[in-house]
């Protein structure tokens, strides 16, 4: 096996060196390990030549090619060394400045044209190499094939162009930062304030650990930086790092970035695109080319291999810039072996030794070099040429754009193109947003809030839709500006406010990490607010009030009897039974004298009803003739008077209009009194707002120190709540004040069915509200531009009428309802009358009942006529009455004809009747009998019941009060009646 292997060797050996010695070209080619493609295309170039006979005629070319580690110079020259003992007319070389400074040395020293193509590691952007120290007055020997670096140049054009004055350089870690100190020190001459940040190779533990190790604030900051950002690094991480701050809220639509390389490729290009927002611009070099496909493959007398020509072959889209300066490179010194040829000054190859001290450079080297350096060529980076000191003039670099917004896959446009000659052709600017943002789709957070934002529909299956001041402003700025919007609510249906751990939560936190481009909503302008987000102009003054229930009129059956107080009525019911029982003693003290013809007596029972009625304007039926009498009646009737007449009055006056009045009609009010609590949404703008100025030394009012101390009881957790809504719902059911936006408050007043709140605000609003956007958004601008046209028009002022209008069926500042003013009376305001009147009823029936019965047994106590028989003491009944009204019956003792005399005999004694008729026209009859017992006065009832006394007559001493008075009267009314008396009748008491 061994020996086969062996044999094999020898004939590739022998093959190699037979080739070899009748070719008369013979490249060189050093690649780094990693350039596995320039080999490839160097390759094909040799191949594409050796099949042209226009060129080289019978010739061909022959190479050599090594790959060495591009930071290895020492392993970089070794291979040269054994490249040029091979024998080559040229060196060929894509690796990085590192082992290209040896090999510019090497190639110095032994003569050999070295045409050098500055390769970067990994797509990185270039960085000039430093320049290599060489003897004086020697030539030089290496052709820099890829023109100089221009990036300085063109990033500062760039960056001057759109006027930057502040952003941050991201380079990755690959690059070398000594490329663009150039770059540095001009901005800082020009003033710019430019940050530098390394990109680490794991970018998500880079991004992680800023989120870790910087606060809040400092995040804010490090936000408004990346709005203006520098990328020198290879697409593949340009790629890498753009996908990671998206994702991670780091940047939004109103960012700028600009991406600087060589080596972007039209794939890189589309890609980068994709996954960026903002803004993108992108710096690459260019390689003009003809436009007809033939033109562009056919170069002079070469075809260039169609699968690099055209740029739609997938090959040529995939070529990297250092793969088209090789094949430039081949073709380049392929023309200049034709032309060595053909003026026959070819010098031979020598075997050159790098090792031995007395080796001699190759003679044919300077030929060899002039001829490259006079002639150019045209290939795949359109033209290639030298200038005397070895390098390549022709570069060109486009300069690619997007617009702003962060619609996936978006147009790219050239926006300018730069060469070293010409400089920048074009205009770059970063102007700010005109009137049309057509294209523009925003993602708006909001939190319902009437009558700002309201659900107006709500379709299982389908998009919510929104309605609300609101967002009728944020219609008008879309159909203004032609953006569109795709509207949700904050997860936790907050407005937000600023944790313990540093981060805002709600509606703002949506803003600040970037998940939302515009916040919209009853969001009013805070200092707080401001330091995280932008907000536009303000559409709508804010002020702070307070929502307050009405006083209700309660259904109360008695209301009659409110204008006194239960104790005054009590007082008065007293004064009523005290005078009654004065006048009652008075009189009996002094009894008064009766006129003919009076039925009245001086008894309690008249003596309070006369009181009463007097009382009750309403009179009495018992005279009082007596001084003291008559001044106790004349005081208690101007008592009476003033009594009725105030009760009067205030009567009207309970039944017009309710005397619960609400004493809260300010803000002041509400923070003096501690009996009704009030609260606020907690940790809310208004929440905010009472406690700075409670507790800010600054800001500091006593009103507002009075309401913080009520809103803050044990803590906030008595008298604040968690959502508006629940504030509106504790007012209405509950004794309660609610303090929120006044606006907001205004609407939900407005709208109440009963019309039960009122309102109580600040006159002088001191904020606003606001629209709140992205710190560093580009729209801001424009939407406080067009508020403003919005306002000036009138347009605005139409919008709030739509959900504040001025005919409110309601009243909002009054305390009371509107229905306690000016209505007609009803029943429930005399219920109680009707209910005294019921229950007087009721009574008189019941002792009309007991008196008929008493009446009743009364009567079954007396004889019956049968039993009575005719005697002198029988009682005769009005129908068994004979006499005419005009007929007198005797007195003492004398009889009418109709009259029946008693027979009978009374035990121990004589007595005499005076009987008038019972159906006489007097007011009462008296009976009168001799035959009274001392201590047993006799009853004188009104009903026409008998009643008898003694001879003697009774004095008031010898019988009761009431017995008496009714004596007196029924002898006063039947005395006229009766015939005179005889000698032997008892004389009549005197009256």
């Amino acid at each position: 096996m061994k020996v086969i292997l062996l044999l094999v060797a020898v004939f590739w050996s022998q093959e190699w060196k037979s080739a070899l010695s009748d070719s008369i070209i013979h490249i060189g080619a050093i690649f780094d390990e990693s350039a596995r493609k320039d080999d490839e295309v160097f390759r094909l170039a040799v191949a594409d030549l050796n099949l042209n006979n226009e060129i080289l005629e019978t010739e061909k070319i022959t190479f050599s090619v090594e790959f060495v580690d591009g930071n290895n110079p020492f392993q970089a020259v070794q291979e040269a060394c054994e490249l040029m003992n091979r024998g080559i007319l040229a060196l060929v070389s894509s690796i990085g400045c590192m082992s290209a400074g040896s090999l510019q040395t090497l190639a110095d020293a032994m003569h050999i044209p070295h045409l050098f193509i500055q390769r970067s590691p990994v797509g990185t952007p270039r960085s000039a190499c430093p320049p290599t120290s060489r003897i004086p007055g020697a030539d030089d020997y290496t052709l820099m094939v890829r023109p100089p670096v221009y990036l300085n140049e063109v990033i500062m054009q760039v960056v001057s162009e759109y006027s930057w004055q502040k952003f941050v350089l991201f380079y990755d870690s690959d690059f070398d930062i000594r490329g663009i100190e150039d770059f540095l020190d001009r901005t800082s001459q020009q003033g710019m304030d430019v940050s530098l940040q390394k990109v680490e190779s794991n970018i998500n533990m880079m991004i992680t650990s800023l989120f870790r190790t910087m606060r809040v604030e400092e995040l804010h900051r490090y936000r408004d930086t990346l709005r203006r950002a520098v990328l020198f690094m290879s697409p593949a991480t340009a790629k890498a790092f753009i996908t990671e701050v998206v994702e991670t809220n780091l940047v939004a639509f109103d960012c700028h970035w600009i991406l600087i390389n060589e080596e972007i490729s039209d794939y890189d290009l589309q890609e980068l695109v994709m996954k960026s927002i903002g803004r993108l611009t992108l710096v690459r070099q260019m390689f003009p080319m003809p436009q007809n496909t033939t033109q562009r493959c056919v170069k002079h007398n070469h075809r260039i291999n169609t699968s690099l020509c055209d740029p739609k072959s997938p090959k040529a889209q995939q070529l990297e810039i250092t793969n088209r300066y090789i094949y430039d490179t081949v073709l380049l010194l392929a023309n200049t072996f034709h032309r060595k040829l053909e003026d026959r000054k070819w010098h031979s190859m020598a075997s050159l030794s790098c090792i031995r001290k007395n080796s001699k450079p190759w003679q044919g080297g300077k030929s060899m070099l002039e001829t490259v350096k006079k002639f150019g060529v045209s290939g795949l980076t359109s033209f290639l040429e030298f200038t005397d000191n070895g390098t390549n003039p022709n570069i060109f670099f486009e300069i690619l754009g997007t617009n702003y917004g962060e619609d996936r896959g978006r147009g790219v446009s050239r926006l300018a193109t730069w060469d070293p000659v010409h400089g920048l052709n074009g205009t770059l600017t970063d102007r700010k947003l005109e009137n049309n943002m057509r294209g523009v789709v925003l993602r708006v957070v909001t939190v319902l809030e009437e009558p700002f934002v309201m659900v107006s529909e709500n379709v299982l299956g389908k998009p919510k839709k929104y309605q609300g001041f609101s967002i009728d402003v944020l219609d008008a700025l879309s159909n203004y500006l032609g953006f569109k919007y795709e509207i949700y609510v904050a997860p936790d249906h907050k407005y937000g406010s600023l944790q313990s751990d540093g981060h805002w939560n709600g509606l703002m936190g949506e803003l600040v990490f970037k998940r939302a481009d515009v916040g919209l909503s009853a969001l009013t302008i805070t200092p707080e607010r401001e330091s995280v987000v932008d907000f536009t102009t303000r559409y709508m003054d804010y002020s702070v009030g307070v929502l307050l229930r009405k006083a209700e009129r309660t259904v109360d059956m008695f209301a009659c009897l409110a204008p006194f107080d239960l104790s005054l009525w009590a007082c008065i019911a007293g004064t009523v039974l005290l005078v009654g029982i004065l006048v009652y003693l008075l009189n009996w003290l002094n009894p008064p004298r009766l006129p003919m013809n009076s039925v009245s007596s001086t008894t309690l029972y008249n003596s309070m009803w006369f009181v009463y009625g007097s009382f009750v304007q309403q009179g009495g039926e018992v005279p009082y003739t007596t001084l003291a009498t008559r001044m106790m009646m004349g005081v208690w009737w101007m008592f009476a008077l003033i009594v009725i007449s105030s009760y009067t009055a205030n009567l009207a006056a309970f039944l017009t209009i309710s005397r619960i009045e609400n004493s809260i009609q300010s803000l002041q009010d509400l923070s003096k009194q501690t009996e009704l609590p009030y609260g606020t949404v907690l940790d809310s703008a208004v929440y905010d707002q009472v406690r700075s100025k409670a507790m800010n030394p600054f800001e500091r009012d006593p009103m507002y120190s009075q309401m913080w101390r009520m809103i803050n009881r044990t803590g906030g957790a008595d008298n604040n709540i968690d959502g508006s809504r629940e504030g509106i719902r504790k007012v209405k059911y509950g004794r309660f004040g609610f303090v929120w936006d006044a606006a907001v408050l205004e609407y939900v007043a407005n709208n109440d069915e009963d019309c039960s709140f009122y309102t109580v605000s600040n006159n002088a609003p001191d904020r606003g509200y606001g629209i709140a956007m992205q710190h560093g958004s580009p729209y801001r601008d424009i939407f406080s531009q067009r508020i403003l046209e919005l306002q000036q028009n009138g347009d605005m002022n139409i919008l709030k009428l739509k959900w504040w209008p001025k005919d409110s069926p309601c009243d909002l500042y009054s305390s009371v309802q509107t229905g306690q003013r000016g209505n007609a009376l009803d029943i429930h305001s005399f219920a109680g009358v009707f209910c005294v009147l019921a229950a007087g009823v009721v009574l008189s029936c019941l002792i009309a009942m007991v008196e008929s019965w008493w009446s009743r047994r009364k009567g079954s106590r007396v004889p019956s006529k049968e039993t009575q028989g005719d005697g002198p003491s029988a009682i005769q009944t009005a129908d068994q009455c004979p006499h005419t009204p005009n007929e007198h019956p005797l007195a003492l003792g004398g009889q009418t004809q109709n009259q029946i005399p008693n027979t009978a005999n009374t035990t121990g004694s004589t007595t005499t009747h005076y009987q008038p008729p019972a159906c006489c026209d007097i007011p009462c009859a008296l009976i009168v009998q001799h035959s009274y017992e001392p201590g047993n006065p006799s009853e004188i009832t009104p009903k026409m019941r008998m009643t008898t006394f003694t001879t003697s007559p009774p004095t008031p001493r010898t019988i009761r009060r009431s017995t008496w008075s009714t004596y007196t009267a029924g002898l006063t009314a039947c005395a006229p009646r009766m015939k005179a008396p005889t000698s032997s009748s008892p004389p009549l008491p005197s009256i």
